[in-house]
């Protein structure tokens, strides 16, 4: 399900459905996608804040313009990346990547890039009590400069201003951890993923406790957690237990993308957890062999709620020789191994369970 962003030019701000703003209709403009809206001129409503609601790709955009999102995503507009090194990746030319954007979602890919770092800084503003340094950098940005700059140029006022106009009830107070509204589409079914999730879970890697679903990540080799449990008005609560903030950015596109906040099917956590489970799927010792496999190669973590224990391994650590004590049989050894060696779910920045 779309959501339409409404702009009106003579104010030159942009709503979503809902908001209580009554413009004259000849003075809309329509748009599918936040971003596009921004990209031509117009700023978010400080009413209805279309920044904190779930923005998907339009339905009709082709599969290499999706592919593309989600490079982004994973950052590959960030820390020096180009729009020639991200055409490059999908096997286009910049121009040609340029024009299926702006024909397709109304704008460049950098201009999407700079607005998705927008949007979640002004997030990571209203929800939490980080320092605006911390924001920067969490938010993917390259230095106080630039963050400053995007931020007065995507909604005409400097980070702390923005800070001063959130609401009394925006700041999420959290026992431990960084805790986020993890925004979705109307109809999203959280019960209904949870169910996928409990499913298929990764043994000492995933667990779902009555409505909250956790599991371990590695960023930058380093150990966290995620929890994700229902909130209110259209979202998911997402708490992020992470050994830094920088890049968190990533961390949380990541996570949408698992738990399919946008309106496509839940995901993986990345392709090679996805990989492996593919190869054992249909086994009936499916879990004591995943259990066996995390727990042979997996990072150990201590002090984790009961049921988590290790990260996913890590697909440098995984060969035929260290697969062999595991028990895996012969041909899924060697699938596994072969994943592993072909670089499955390297991606431009980290991906929940890697560096």
């Amino acid at each position: 399900m779309m959501t339409t962003y409404s702009a009106v030019v003579t104010t030159g701000i942009y709503c979503r459905p809902g908001c209580t703003a009554r413009p004259l209709a000849q003075n809309c403009r329509t748009f599918d996608h936040p971003a596009a809206a921004e990209a031509a001129g117009f700023r978010a409503c400080y009413r209805c804040r279309p920044y904190r609601v779930a923005a998907p790709v339009p339905a009709s955009a082709p599969e290499l313009v999706c592919e593309a999102v989600q490079q982004i995503i994973g950052g590959a507009l960030d820390d020096g990346g180009t729009e020639a090194t991200l055409a490059a990746r999908i096997g286009l030319s910049a121009r040609h990547l340029r024009r299926l954007f702006l024909a397709h979602l109304g704008m460049s890919p950098d201009q999407l890039a700079r607005s998705r770092r927008a949007y979640f800084a002004r997030r990571l503003l209203d929800d939490t009590d980080l320092a605006v340094s911390d924001i920067a950098f969490a938010a993917g940005f390259g230095s106080l400069r630039q963050f400053n700059r995007t931020m007065r140029d995507v909604f005409r006022g400097s980070p702390t201003g923005l800070r001063q106009r959130r609401h009394r009830a925006d700041r999420l107070a959290a026992d431990g951890g960084l805790t986020l509204r993890l925004p979705v589409v109307p109809g999203y079914d959280w019960d209904a993923v949870r169910g996928l999730l409990a499913a298929r879970l990764v043994p000492g890697v995933e667990t779902v406790d009555g409505d909250t679903y956790r599991r371990t990540i590695t960023v930058a080799g380093a150990p966290g957690m995620l929890e994700v449990s229902p909130g209110r008005e259209d979202c998911l609560l997402l708490r992020a237990h992470l050994p830094y903030w920088e890049g968190l950015i990533h961390v949380v596109g990541q996570a949408g993308l698992l738990l399919g906040v946008e309106g496509e099917r839940a995901g993986a956590c990345n392709r090679f957890e996805a990989g492996v489970s593919a190869i054992l799927s249909g086994r009936a010792d499916r879990d004591r062999l995943l259990g066996a496999f995390v727990a042979r190669l997996g990072t150990p973590v201590p002090g984790l709620p009961e049921g988590l224990g290790y990260t996913f391994p890590d697909p440098a650590s995984v060969t035929a020789a260290s697969l062999a004590p595991v028990g895996f049989g012969p041909a899924d050894a060697s699938a596994i191994a072969a994943l592993a060696a072909g670089g499955a779910g390297q991606q431009p920045h980290a991906q929940l369970g890697f560096s």
